[in-house]
This record gives C-alpha cells, structure tokens and sequence, in this order.
C-alpha cells in the first residue's frame, strides 16, 4: 500500500486500535500492528519478533530525537505498547 496523506488521521487511528489521545503524525499497519508516530526501527523489529497481544505501539506526538526528529536537542519520549482494550504501558524509554 502507498502512502497517503489525510486531511484527518483520527479515524484511521481508530480503525487501528490506537486511542486519540496517542496520535502522532504517521500511522501505519505492519504485520496487522499499528504504528503510531516516530517510532525507531529497533522497537519495530522487536514487536514484530515478540509479537506481543497488542494492538500497536505508539510514540505520541513529535518529540525532538526520535527518529525523523533528530537536531540540535533531544528529549525524553516513551515508546507506549498499546494493549487489546486500548489502554497503553510503557514499551521503552528513550533519552533516559
């Protein structure tokens, strides 16, 4: 599938399973995972490699050093491991 860009991503989040409140700017659909935001490859890799029960995982909003973020200054973000009833934990830290 190609890339599209959307006016609004909130209902394709939500046909994915990843609550509002964790929207990012990307949102896309691996191996039937939602990926929601700037998240690093290595976590995708590791999803996909424990395939956990989960919907997704999600790095909400655009914090300055994930990837595609990256500049001057980073910040603390959390990868978040959205659960089956939508509710998240933390996945793993980053800039801790």
């Amino acid at each position: 599938m190609k890339p599209q860009d959307v006016a609004n991503p909130d209902p394709y989040r939500a046909q994915s399973g990843i609550p509002i409140a964790l929207g990012a700017c990307h949102t896309a659909v691996v191996e039937g995972y939602a990926i929601e935001g700037h998240v690093p490859a290595r976590e995708i890799k590791r999803l996909l490699a424990e395939r956990p029960r989960a919907r997704g995982i999600a790095v909400p909003g655009m914090p300055a050093g994930s990837p595609g973020m990256e500049g001057g200054r980073s910040v603390p973000y959390d990868v978040l491991l959205v659960l089956p009833d939508g509710s998240h934990k933390v996945y793993v830290r980053y800039g801790r």
